[in-house]
Parts: structure tokens; C-alpha cells; sequence
């Protein structure tokens, strides 16, 4: 018994507050007054005799809730509830992604509307800390972008296994960040040829090949280890990092965990940045779901159970159907089974002259019947068709409804991951919008970690080749920064009503709202200077042709669509 007369069942704690001390009872905490005093009615339920549970307590923390004295969760650290659970998330997403239709749309949805084609460059280098003129800043830039397109164009120059050019290099490492929760891009060099003078080639390393060492690592798992090098550096499922939480290396295999191969297994140390050009040596592609995290997590973790659920609903729903299509029946006898005759269903009847005989039953019990025969029972006999009532009517709302949940999940609205544009023009202009957000943030994460740091690489060994001529490149990191500025411009926000979305276009641009580069970008991700260009060769080519009949000019346009407007 405690100095208040209140049964005790744990000492309190020294470092109490001054004024209070917290006493914990199974679930419940409550307070209890240091002094004599009796504690006050307004800290004890009358009728529960147990304290009055405050906030969170009596809402999402409640231990007494009936709906909610059962609901358990101890979440982990980021090792143990991503890194310890990962191989098997990869390899659910990757199964999903190849037999699962929702599974595959979301994922190259996601590709289609932020890589699409490939975001294409566009040097934009910030004159005023360089001291540039504009006329200046636009021949450098056009120089440089010629020189890029000479080394991403073409997949022998910029792909380590030659197989893709550096557009589809950002095709096939956003999918498989998407599929499996993280990629690399293992930076090569190779000697330059005469068709290529840029040593820089890309090496895209799938996840799995990313892991711990099994000679220096503790077995968690079948296939998840954690680890520690001789400097006590802790390794992350194959993430190493020093003693202050940086990342200081990768470890990549030469095998994947389930291959079939007789080849040995053997691991590369590859450190995070080069000792003496401090540039990176290899790219980890990933979104960070929490702090202290060092591997993704496929885009598909958070919808694997529904996704599967529905691919075997699907697959159920479509058996049924095919047997329904089935045409069933069954005789009823009451002869002697001694008697049944053999079947004599087939040969010409089923087939066609010239041709081999169609397979045959010989079973004694089996009949087959071929298109517009008409058969005759025998004595005693009756026939039976099999009529399998299989309810199929609620397949589409509950599929749509499925489609849904998974799409709030994925920020994929259901409509654009069923391509199913059914709804109003406001309700799919509104369910676009909201898909655009997401897609226009991976873009800038895929940009931010792949795109921007390759060029950077690329940009580097231009520079030190001397065909690209950056002063104070590598004397100040401020003035290789502004030498380093990029635009990554990619697929467009589609247009439900091209004709309403011109007008907003004009109107913004006419009101100050947005300038013309901001429209032409949404539009259709061109670049407004070379179209204002373009039209102006192409003016004068109507010019001579027609003479005058030509386009109206852009400032034409604006006056035209500000007057319409108004």
C-alpha cells in the first residue's frame, strides 16, 4: 500500500516530475499525488474505479474498446520492418507486375506518364553567377545539349551492356524501382572509340543484387543478412554505413538469391564516391518511406493482398464462365450398366473427309455429340443438361470497387488505372489532376536521383575533355552548380477538351498567371523559344509561298484569344 492508501504494483520512477509521478497499471496510466493527499475524484472513474482516460487514450490508443483491445501493433525499427521483409515483398510485386493486369497498369502507367518517351535535357545555366549575356548563355547551352545528345542517343555509347539508349535507360530504372523498391546504376568507364568520345557508360543493377556478404554477415533470414566490416562499419542488407549513419559503400553480387546457376557467388565492394573526385561511383535510385532507411520498398507493398485477392476472383469469375459456355448433359438409365453399348460417336462424323479422325472415347460410359446430330436413347433412357447457376452479375462493381482501394493507395485514380474514362468531364478532369500531382513528384525523384546526377557525371568529363569550355568548372562548387543547371521535360498532363485547355492557357499566360515556357511545358512538353523559332522560319516560308497567306503571329494569337476571353 502506497502513503494514500492506493495498492501499488510497481515502485514509482526517481525521475518523476516535481509535482507528479506516472503510475502505470496494465494499459492504463494514470497519476498519482506525491504527498498524503487523496487523489481527486476527477482522476478516478466513479463507476470503473479506474482512471479517466485522456486523448488518444479513449480514441486510437484505447486498450478497452472492444473494437480495439485486440488491435496489437509493435512497428520496428526500418531494419526490421523493411529490410527483413523485403525479399519476399520483391518477389510478390515481380510476380504481381507479370500475372496480375491491375498490378502491370499501375506500374507502366506510372512509366508512360513520367518517363514516357524519355525526358529530354535542357541545359539551363544560371548567367548571372556565370556573368553570361543571354546570347552567350544560348550558344552554351545549345553546344551542350548537342554534345549530350551525342552521348545519350545512341546505347552504345551510354549503356555498359549496350542495350538501351539513356532514354531507355529512364524507362527500365523507373520500372524497376517501381517493381522492386530500389535500383542502381553502377558508373563505368570505358575507352572511348571513335564514335563516342566519352568514356561515361551506365550499368543498371537490379535490387537483388544488392546484399550483404554471407562471410562477414549474421543470418536473419534465407536470404536477409545483416553484417559488420573490420572498422566496425554496420552493413544493411547490403547498404554499408559508417558510425555516424552514412552511407559509405555497396556490395553487389554477381548472382541473383534464386538463380540456377553453378557459378560461384562472389561480392564487389564499391564505395559510395570516388577518394579523389569525390563524384559518385554508384546511383541508389529509392523513395524513403521513414528515417534510417536504407532500402526501397516496391511500389506494390501496401496493395499485395487485395491485388492478389482480385487476380483469384478474376481467375474464378472466368472459370465460371467457361463452364457455363460448356455444353453438358448427362443420360439417365435404368438398364443394366452391362448393357450400355460402346460408344460409337466420332470418325466422319465429327470430322471432315480427307481428314484424320478426331480423338475418339472408348469409355463405355462416355458419349460425344457432334454439331447438328440428332441422337436417339434407348430404352429406359433419359437425358439431363447440366445447368451450373453461377451469379456473375456483381463481377464489374466489385472489381471497380477493388480498383478503387488500390488506386487511393497508389495515387492512380481508378478510372486512369482501368483506363475507363466513363465519368463527366469534370469528374475525369478532376481524377487526372490528382494522378499528375503523383506523377509530377517521382518525376522530380527519379530526375533528382538518376537524370540530373548522370549529366553532372557526363558534364564533368566534357568539361575535363575540353569540349565543353565551363570556366571555373572545378575551382568554385557555386560556379559548377550554375554550369550544372538542367531541365528534365517529359510527357504532358493530358488534355480531356484540348479547345477548353488552350483558352485556360491563354488566359493564364494573358492575366500573368504563367508564362508562355510554363503553358508549352504542360501542354505538350515543348520548349516555347524553339516553337516561337520554328514559326518564324516557317512565316516566312508562307510569306514567299502565299503571299500572305501566312499564320498569324504569336502576338496575333494572344490578342485574339485575350479578346475572346474577355
Amino acid at each position: 500500500m502506497t502513503g494514500n492508501g492506493y495498492k501499488s504494483e510497481r515502485t514509482l520512477p526517481t525521475e518523476c516530475p516535481a509535482e507528479f509521478a506516472p503510475f502505470a497499471t496494465g494499459h492504463s496510466v494514470y497519476f498519482v499525488k506525491i504527498g498524503g493527499d487523496k487523489l481527486s475524484n476527477k482522476h478516478i472513474s466513479r463507476r470503473s474505479g479506474r482512471p479517466q482516460a485522456k486523448g488518444y487514450s479513449e480514441a486510437g490508443a484505447s486498450y478497452y474498446k472492444r473494437a480495439l483491445k485486440a488491435f496489437t501493433a509493435q512497428s520496428g525499427s526500418p531494419r526490421e520492418d523493411i529490410d527483413w521483409n523485403n525479399a519476399t515483398l520483391r518477389q510478390r510485386g515481380r510476380i504481381l507486375y507479370m500475372a496480375s493486369p491491375v498490378a502491370a497498369s499501375a506500374i507502366k502507367t506510372n512509366r508512360t506518364s513520367i518517363i514516357g518517351m524519355g525526358l529530354q535535357f535542357r541545359s539551363r545555366i544560371d548567367r548571372d553567377i556565370l556573368g553570361l549575356t543571354p546570347e552567350a548563355a544560348k550558344e552554351w547551352q545549345r553546344r551542350t545539349e548537342a554534345e549530350f545528345a551525342l552521348w545519350a542517343n545512341h546505347k552504345q555509347n551510354c549503356d555498359a551492356i549496350g542495350v538501351n539508349d539513356f532514354a531507355g535507360l529512364q524507362q527500365l530504372a523507373l520500372q524497376s524501382w517501381l517493381m522492386s523498391g530500389d535500383v542502381f546504376a553502377l558508373i563505368k568507364r570505358y575507352e572511348p572509340t571513335k564514335i563516342s568520345p566519352y568514356s561515361l557508360r551506365v550499368h543498371l543493377i537490379e535490387a537483388d543484387r544488392v546484399s550483404t556478404p554471407t562471410d562477414n554477415a549474421t543470418l536473419i533470414s534465407p536470404s536477409i543478412t545483416d553484417g559488420k566490416t573490420k572498422d566496425g562499419n554496420r552493413i544493411f542488407d547490403g547498404v554499408e554505413v559508417d558510425k555516424e549513419g552514412m552511407i559509405v559503400a555497396y556490395y553487389v553480387r554477381n548472382t541473383y538469391p534464386y538463380q540456377l546457376t553453378t557459378e560461384k557467388t562472389e561480392w564487389v565492394r564499391v564505395p559510395a564516391y570516388g577518394e579523389l573526385t569525390g563524384l559518385p561511383n554508384i546511383l541508389h535510385i529509392m523513395d524513403s518511406e521513414r528515417p534510417d532507411q536504407y532500402r526501397g520498398v516496391t511500389y506494390l507493398a501496401p496493395v499485395i493482398e487485395e491485388l492478389l485477392q482480385l487476380r483469384r476472383y478474376t481467375e474464378s469469375e472466368l472459370m465460371a464462365a467457361l463452364v457455363q459456355s460448356f455444353f453438358t448433359a448427362w443420360i439417365k438409365t435404368n438398364t443394366d450398366t452391362t448393357e450400355i453399348p460402346v460408344n460409337e460417336a466420332g470418325g466422319d462424323i465429327v470430322g471432315l473427309d480427307g481428314e484424320e479422325p478426331a480423338e475418339v472415347s472408348t469409355s463405355d460410359n462416355e458419349y460425344e455429340m457432334g454439331p447438328g446430330t440428332v441422337n436417339h436413347l434407348g430404352e429406359n433412357e433419359d437425358i439431363v443438361f447440366g445447368n451450373p447457376n453461377i451469379p456473375t452479375s456483381g463481377f464489374k462493381d466489385f472489381v471497380e470497387t477493388i480498383c478503387e482501394l488500390i488506386g487511393a493507395a497508389l495515387e492512380i485514380p481508378k478510372d486512369i488505372l482501368l483506363k475507363n474514362f466513363n465519368s463527366s468531364y469534370s469528374a475525369s478532369r478532376g481524377a487526372l489532376l490528382h494522378a499528375w500531382e503523383a506523377f509530377k513528384m517521382r518525376r522530380q525523384w527519379f530526375v533528382n536521383d538518376f537524370c540530373q546526377p548522370i549529366y553532372e557525371l557526363w558534364l564533368t568529363e566534357a568539361v575535363a575533355r575540353g569540349r565543353i569550355k565551363a570556366p571555373g568548372f572545378f575551382s568554385d562548387p557555386l560556379v559548377r552548380m550554375a554550369w550544372c543547371g538542367a531541365r528534365w521535360i517529359g510527357p504532358a498532363q493530358g488534355q480531356l477538351d484540348p479547345t477548353k485547355e488552350a483558352k485556360a492557357a491563354i488566359m493564364y499566360v494573358d492575366r500573368g498567371f504563367k508564362t508562355h515556357e510554363e503553358v508549352t511545358v504542360e501542354l505538350n512538353g515543348g520548349d516555347w523559344e524553339e516553337n516561337l523559332e520554328q514559326l518564324a522560319r516557317e512565316n516566312e516560308l508562307l510569306k514567299k509561298a502565299g503571299g500572305g497567306n501566312y499564320m498569324a503571329t504569336l502576338a496575333d494569337n494572344d490578342t485574339e484569344g485575350s479578346e475572346t476571353d474577355a
